[in-house]
């Protein structure tokens, strides 16, 4: 007898459907599983034919070909463990209900019969929907995160044979359903604030400018100036979340693994900070089963790379592409993955070796030659995609002991939305949401200037020896700085005040 159930795999991002086709028939007992499948769906076959019998069914000594369709294209996952064993079952007639062409089913089993989580639902249930998928048989422990499509019915089971009753009409199992926009303002409380930094004033204002523009950020400042301290509370400031980044930014985290327990949708932006010793693969994605890297876990939100000098230099120079293309192709025999990786990168790093070049609190031991040994580890490709460099000093004792409390993040974070709203709105028609994605052919468009901003750009370029990228990030920061004053137009002020942020090209860089 010949059945056809219905589940979904991915290739990258995307899901596409698979039809399982079962087919079991006398002759000589034997199980084949075809279709390209990997080695975790090949070793399906003990793990259905135990959780069946421990399930209460009786595994009849049949011939079972088990076929992936289509079959030129590579299946990875355990999700395919439950449609399997659901087949089966319609063709041992256990199921009576023959009709599955608006159904999918996911799900990993173990050898009891109890359904496991998988990783990936999300993006599975949206490609379901697309294709006119009406219901989705998931694990309980995924249905919330299922539910978060509309339109289609999701059930969440627990067990084989729960799964036998309920097609079979025994049992009701209740839909589940998630509020989405509940889930929106339960987001949670930032246990770190900018309150809690004294002085500090001049980057705080870098980091709201880099937080209301998406602009890419370093820090340079001894040991103990607070880089690391004020980088870990810019989440608090960041735009917020909209439901469509929202998506984008928890299928990623669906395919990786790293969904949070009983958090069916990621609703605050991500940060990541990958420690120094961070691998290729890991940093931008790959593997022998290709996942997502910490660039695009970071998507939609904040990589931190702490001490960036200590990084593999190899591994920085990675990061040119993504940060241009804002995407990241991952190339295989089988086919070729791109996983979005549009993040706002922030780093921190010591001056020199001995960390106090420049400081007025402790002399350098570094010769020349160290000093610019060790700031050439950070190539000027990778350094003119920074948009935002600023220098950190060590806070002085008055400020730490002055009364009063200084700004909140919720304070700042109010002038950053309305920022991005502004841009949002402008840039509506181009599909980008921030400053930071400017073109050069937008920003000829949205940054234009006039002859007193051009004349302070040009006494810049001359001294400061910048480049023509350099010139385009100059723009996009003014145009940042603009709208955080809700100003139509770039002004002189703006243009002073983001060519300030490039000051250290000729401090550090240019030796």
């Amino acid at each position: 007898m010949l059945s056809i159930i219905k589940s979904m795999s991915l290739q990258g991002l995307e899901g596409f459907l698979v039809d399982v086709e079962v087919d079991v028939s006398a002759g000589i007992p034997n199980w084949d599983i075809v279709g390209l499948p990997d080695i975790s769906i090949k070793e399906a076959k003990e793990r259905v034919k135990i959780a069946i019998k421990n399930s209460g069914y009786e595994f009849k000594s049949r011939k079972i070909v088990v076929n992936l369709a289509p079959a030129n294209t590579k299946k990875e996952g355990p999700q395919f463990d439950l449609p399997i064993a659901i087949g089966i079952l319609v063709a041992f007639e256990e199921i009576k209900r023959q009709d599955f062409s608006k159904t999918i089913f996911l799900g990993e089993l173990s050898l009891e019969g109890q359904i496991k989580p998988i990783n990936g639902i999300l993006p599975m249930c949206i490609e379901a929907k697309k294709l006119g998928i009406k219901n989705v048989i998931v694990p309980k422990e995924n249905a919330e995160e299922a539910a978060i499509v509309e339109d289609i019915e999701v059930i969440g089971v627990e067990e084989l044979k729960e799964v036998v009753y309920y097609l079979n009409d025994e049992i009701y199992i209740k839909p589940t359903y998630v509020n989405i926009e509940e889930l929106f303002m339960n987001t949670k409380e930032y246990q770190l604030d900018f309150s809690e930094v004294k002085g500090q004033e001049n980057i705080k204002r870098a980091l709201e400018i880099a937080a209301a523009g998406g602009h890419n950020c370093l820090l340079v400042g001894s040991p103990g100036a607070g880089k690391t301290m004020m980088v870990r509370r810019i989440p608090s400031i960041l735009p917020d979340l909209s439901f469509e980044e929202a998506l984008e930014v928890t299928k990623i985290h669906s395919i990786a693994g790293t969904l949070p327990q009983n958090v069916p949708i990621i609703t605050t932006r991500p940060y990541r900070s990958p420690h120094h010793t961070v691998s290729i693969s890991s940093l931008v994605g790959g593997g022998r089963i290709p996942k997502p890297g910490e660039i695009s876990l970071a998507h939609n939100g904040v990589l931190f790379l702490d001490e960036l000098p200590e990084f593999n230099k190899n591994t920085l120079e990675v990061l040119r592409g993504p940060l241009e293309d804002k995407k990241v192709t991952i190339s295989r025999v089988n086919a070729a993955l791109t996983y979005p990786c549009d993040f706002m990168l922030v780093a921190s790093m010591n001056p020199c070796p001995c960390g106090f070049y420049g400081s007025k609190e402790k002399e350098c031991t570094c010769t020349q030659e160290a000093i610019n040994k060790y700031m050439n580890k950070i190539s000027g490709p990778l350094l003119d995609r920074i948009d935002i460099q600023v220098e950190v000093m060590p806070v002085k004792y008055q400020k730490l002991k002055e009364d009063g409390q200084a700004e909140t993040s919720k304070n700042i974070r109010e002038r950053v939305n309305k920022a991005r709203k502004i841009q949002i709105e402008r840039y509506g028609n181009y599909g980008i949401y921030s400053n930071s994605q400017l073109t050069p052919k937008l920003i000829d468009i949205y940054c234009k200037i006039d002859s007193k901003s051009s004349k302070l750009l040009q006494i810049a370029f001359e001294n400061l020896h910048l480049s023509a990228r350099a010139y385009n990030r100059i723009l996009k920061v003014a145009r940042t700085i603009a709208d955080l004053e809700q100003k139509e137009n770039i002004e002189a002020k703006h243009i002073a005040e983001a060519i300030q942020y490039r000051s250290l090209d000729k401090k550090y860089f240019n030796n």
